[in-house]
């Protein structure tokens, strides 16, 4: 929820502001905190609701810490806060944060925060809530498990995320780590987002789950998150979809703080409904008010005995160029390979893009229905390229279109602020076959991750658009 662009595969949301705030108070970077004790099960009081302890389940190889089935009258304040906040204090959302039972209550043994529409100074206004265990059930190390309906319309942003319990130890965001255990938006409720934010520079690592015939509006899911001091893993459904173990965090110009961090210290859960905002964009006339409702079923994290806390970063992979020097894996398209899968191209459809892609005659077509509301709402990528500071490369390739129409090219960032190695580059394509050719230098840290994309959503056209011979290499 923090200050972040992109949420996976998504090139254009590298400068959003958070909904969290890690920054809000001192940001001094005193380096003595303990928190990394090799033994964990001290780092919170346990404080289970015992009301209904016998209903949650064991999980093998830990304990229970601490749990909320929201059996109460009202929201437990020994294990939450409200958090109240103006419109617009983050990522350009509209909501006030409230305390009002009428924004966060419980109901039949669901915690509901609920926005709503009202009008102030004859605008629109909308409030709504957002509850925190800061103080109050903070851990280190632990596996949390939430089950969680979110609501449908445009512009509604459900969150279940944790920040750091000392949100100055080492210093503003995102230097003090974000772990998004679930965000889902209310135009797109088939698809969930689970993303690590860390850094200076600010990196962040995402994945996503998507359903099929059902979305997360119409019943509860599990969303889960296990993390540990070398590794972080999300699940949804008891589907592992995203797997980090290599982040950072520093002060700009300093050296990197010793591995694990940021991610060494006690976090807290929060979760919360926000209205608009850099990322889901605002509401409109289909979004009902009456139906925006984020409900939460309960919260439970868990606890393994012990934690060992001597460990090492991964050392990082580069993709090894093929013999004639290309890194793009199936430039030729000679390979009519899966399309949805993580393997070498991979067609993306976002906020209001549909389309299609077919390899076919050592070439891919990319046919688009409706072009969606962003450049990269109709999206063709290939991830894993290895970008070293100070290299030069040149990427290559072949287009043409059924008319006259723009596409966006760029080499883009995914676990590095979605920042650019080759700039958006928009060109021109025709109904005859043309090369394009753009070199670069690499001026940023050594990233294994690069990403050629080619964007062909919000560009006026629906026009069929075919690639063929695509190349990135070494030039010095």
């Amino acid at each position: 929820m923090k200050d972040y662009k992109a949420l996976s595969f998504i090139a254009a949301l590298a400068l959003m502001v958070s909904a969290a705030g890690c920054g809000d108070q001192n940001t001094s970077d005193s380096n003595d905190n303990n928190s990394s004790a090799t033994t964990a099960e001290a780092t919170t009081e346990k404080t289970t609701d015992a009301s209904s302890d016998a209903d949650v389940p064991e999980i093998e190889g830990y304990d229970l810490l601490w749990n909320d089935e929201f059996n109460a009258d009202a929201l437990d304040e020994s294990k939450w806060n409200y958090e109240p906040h103006e419109p617009g204090w983050t990522n350009e959302e509209l909501q006030e944060y409230t305390t009002s039972t009428d924004n966060v209550f419980v109901r039949d043994g669901k915690l509901v925060i609920k926005a709503i529409k009202s009008e102030k100074n004859g605008k629109d206004y909308y409030t709504s809530g957002k509850v925190t265990g800061q103080n109050k059930t903070d851990f280190t190390y632990g596996k949390v498990v939430v089950s969680a309906k979110v609501p449908e319309g445009q512009g509604l942003w459900p969150a279940i995320w944790m920040m750091s319990k000392d949100e100055s130890y080492y210093g503003q965001w995102p230097k003090c780590g974000e772990i998004d255990i679930m965000e889902v938006l209310g135009n797109n409720v088939k698809t969930a987002y689970g993303t690590l934010h860390y850094g200076e520079p600010h990196g962040e690592q995402q994945g996503t789950w998507n359903l099929t015939g059902q979305t997360y509006a119409d019943s509860f899911h599990e969303f889960s998150v296990e993390w540990e001091p070398g590794e972080m893993r999300w699940y949804i459904d008891g589907n592992l979809y995203n797997t980090v173990n290599d982040w950072f965090t520093a002060e700009k110009g300093e050296d990197e703080k010793p591995y694990p961090a940021p991610f060494d210290q006690p976090f807290f859960v929060q979760m919360n409904l926000a209205v608009g905002g850099t990322w889901p964009g605002n509401p409109d006339e289909t979004t009902s008010f009456d139906k925006a409702e984020f409900e939460i079923d309960y919260v439970r994290v868990y606890q393994k005995p012990e934690y060992d806390t001597n460990v090492k970063k991964p050392e990082k992979t580069y993709r090894e160029a093929l013999e004639d020097g290309n890194f793009i894996y199936n430039g030729d398209f000679s390979e009519a390979e899966d399309l949805t899968d993580d393997v070498n191209w991979k067609f993306l459809l976002f906020n209001g893009g549909e389309g299609s892609a077919e390899i076919k005659d050592n070439m891919i077509i990319i046919k688009s229905e409706n072009e969606g509301t962003e450049d990269y709402s109709v999206q063709l990528v290939q991830p894993d390229l290895p970008m070293i500071k100070g290299k030069k490369y040149k990427a290559t390739f072949d287009a043409y279109a059924d008319e006259e129409r723009d596409i966006v090219v760029c080499v883009s960032a995914p676990s590095a602020g979605w920042i650019r190695y080759l700039q958006d580059t928009k060109l021109k394509v025709t109904p005859e076959k043309q090369t394009f050719t753009y070199e670069f230098e690499m001026k940023e840290k050594d990233d294994p991750n690069g990403r050629l994309e080619f964007n062909l959503g919000h560009r006026g056209s629906t026009a069929t658009v075919y690639i063929s011979n695509v190349r990135v290499e070494e030039i010095a």
